[in-house]
């Protein structure tokens, strides 16, 4: 089962239960992230540090990471001096 705000796993016997009017029910890991749907009625997909997010930053990390990757120069080699 998955958290229907923050998409983390939830245990086995762990969590809540929400179950709306309209008889859809919502699974819950914590207080903070029912806190946030139902009573603030806050967007998974803007609140920083849900799973959403955290995908989506590390996707746009490793396109930057490509895109900037430097090619390495070979240094000319020294002249041996003579001691």
């Amino acid at each position: 089962m998955k958290c229907s705000f923050c998409g983390e796993e939830i245990d086995r016997g762990t969590g809540f239960v929400y179950v709306k009017k309209d008889g859809k029910a919502l699974q819950f890991c914590s207080q903070k992230c029912k806190k946030n749907l139902i009573i603030l009625k806050r967007k998974n997909k803007k609140t920083k540090w849900t799973k959403h997010v955290k995908d989506k930053k590390i996707e746009e990390h490793q396109k930057k990471s490509e895109d900037k990757k430097t090619v390495t120069k070979e240094r000319p080699k020294r002249k041996k001096s003579k001691r």
